[in-house]
């Protein structure tokens, strides 16, 4: 398994293939197809009992953080991230100086050694840290809520996120449909969405996916694939697969992601601060 300090040039090289900027999955794919790893490596979870997100994926995260804190990368509050002129004006760059420099600047690194192959040894606020609320979320998910909680959850989701004719046919012998509902683009244009909402901690595979669609057949437009836990590389490229109806795919993380935009059980405080400003007072 790669380090993470080693994922920060196919992370660069990955946004300027997607040219300059990019989704936190849009970066993850294009990194995955860069660095051609394969299904056992992308299968690995950092925590599998805390959280559905990928060893590489946590990585990652690392190499974000460390990249923006050295001024390479820059992040936006609708998680787009976008490479910064001094990025684009480097002709290459060594990310053990970008680690060197990020650790110098830290004032309260953590005690002992610091393996760059353990990237939680590295600063004070990491990633890990800042993700805590999504492994609270995930235990909620898996391991307190009801599969027909979950069922409900999705439907007022998908409610809130503007389908109509929302409804949960899970348990009814519909081959893997738990539900259905109506999308409308723009008041004018709607499509008939089948869904398949599933509790999982590891990852959902192609068979999954193919099987899903099956079932969608002659019942609705597109289906979505809803999951706590990930997809694999394989099962993303057969929900893509050419001629083939599409299904979208909505995993554990961004399933965390619109549960916090929406504010669906998830409460986001900002804290104030308050600054004196000398000079101010001073020039009066």
């Amino acid at each position: 398994m790669v380090t993470f300090d080693q994922l920060m040039l196919p992370l660069m090289k990955a946004l300027v293939n997607l040219g300059g900027s990019g989704s936190i999955d849009e970066i993850y794919e294009e990194v995955v197809e860069l660095e051609n790893f394969d299904e056992e490596t992308l299968a690995v979870l950092h925590n599998p009992e805390k959280s559905s997100q990928t060893e590489v994926g946590y990585r990652l995260a690392w190499a974000r953080t460390y990249l923006k804190k050295a001024g390479y990368l820059e992040n936006s509050s609708r998680g787009v991230w976008a490479l910064t002129d001094k990025a684009k004006q480097a002709d290459e760059i060594d990310s053990r100086e970008i680690v060197s420099y990020v650790r110098s600047i830290d004032r309260t690194p953590r005690a002992g050694a610091q393996d760059l192959s353990d990237p939680a040894t590295a600063i004070e606020e990491s990633p890990e840290e800042m993700l805590a609320w999504r492994e609270r979320l995930h235990h909620i998910l898996i391991e307190e809520m009801s599969p027909d909680a979950f069922e409900r959850l999705t439907q007022r989701l998908l409610r809130e996120s503007g389908f109509i004719h929302v409804e949960v046919t899970g348990r009814t012998g519909d081959g893997g449909i738990d539900g259905k509902g109506i999308a409308r683009l723009n008041g004018l244009m709607s499509f008939h969405i089948a869904f398949q909402c599933k509790k999982y901690k590891g990852s959902v595979g192609a068979p999954e996916i193919r099987d899903f669609r099956g079932a969608t057949v002659g019942r609705a437009d597109r289906g979505m694939f809803i999951t706590t836990g990930s997809f694999t590389k394989a099962a993303i490229e057969e929900a893509n697969r050419d001629g083939a109806a599409p299904i979208d795919l909505v995993d554990g993380d961004q399933l965390a992601d619109k549960l916090k935009e929406l504010a669906l059980g998830i409460n986001t405080e900002l804290v104030e601060k308050v600054t004196v400003q000398p000079d101010w007072f001073l020039s009066l």
